[in-house]
């Protein structure tokens, strides 16, 4: 009983490493989820898992048929219940959508918490060290590999000082920007007109350098440039 007491105990430790480790990468960088949530979380899943692999010991006196043995039962419910606290820390901001990252980490955080939970400790050790590194040199590279930069771009003008689509066009190039399904609407009953359109880029610089344009132009009565970005 002391050694089943010490396999716990160790376990439970191990897990809440695994996951301080990797909820201390997410609160780094600001995330709602962070330190605490992934610490719980590869706890309560190595927890879980240990309720599989002594249930011989805790239901000794139960008629042998009425044990199943099946590991990957508990892991399936696990990760059915951790889908929801993934989903809830999606948010929607305007046209971006953030979050997707840290709920995948909630997610590969309970997964190693099974795997500790079954004693695979090799795995577990090796799921944490790519996570870290998928979570922290991973962003360095996407930062720094070449992409193309979205955004939404919306402009309004007065009816009377509507600029044609082609000038708007010249504008954008001269940024090195390229506009994607434009839209064109009169708004305002009829006093004003709009043009919506995605925009992409190369260096998201050049989105402020449009700004700094547009602001200098005294027949532009409105816009906003919205990132679209995770």
């Amino acid at each position: 009983m002391e050694y089943d007491l010490f396999t716990v105990l160790s376990r439970l430790l191990i897990a809440l490493l695994a996951g301080g480790a990797i909820g201390l990468e997410r609160a780094y960088h600001g995330r709602p989820a962070g330190f605490r949530t992934h610490s719980i979380v590869c706890v309560s899943s190595s927890l879980l898992m240990l309720l599989t692999v002594f249930q011989w010991m805790l239901l000794s006196d139960a008629p042998i048929e009425t044990v199943r043995v099946d590991p990957t039962r508990m892991a399936q419910g696990i990760m059915t219940g951790i889908g929801f606290l993934g989903a809830g820390v999606i948010m929607k901001e305007r046209l971006s959508v953030r979050g997707l990252t840290t709920a995948a980490s909630i997610w590969m955080t309970a997964s190693i918490g099974i795997i500790v939970g079954m004693g695979f400790y090799s795995a577990a050790f090796i799921a944490t060290v790519l996570t870290l590194g998928i979570l922290s040199a991973f962003s360095y590279i996407e930062k720094h590999m070449p992409s193309q930069h979205y955004a939404h771009l919306n402009i309004r003008f007065r009816r009377k000082d509507y600029v044609p689509k082609e000038t708007l066009y010249g504008i954008l190039e001269s940024q090195h920007i390229s506009a994607v399904n434009p839209s064109y609407h009169l708004v305002d009953r009829g006093e004003m007109f709009q043009y919506q359109m995605s925009i992409r880029t190369t260096d998201v610089e050049n989105f402020q350098k449009l700004s700094d344009t547009m602001r200098g132009m005294e027949n532009i009565h409105e816009f906003s440039i919205t990132p679209t970005g995770d």
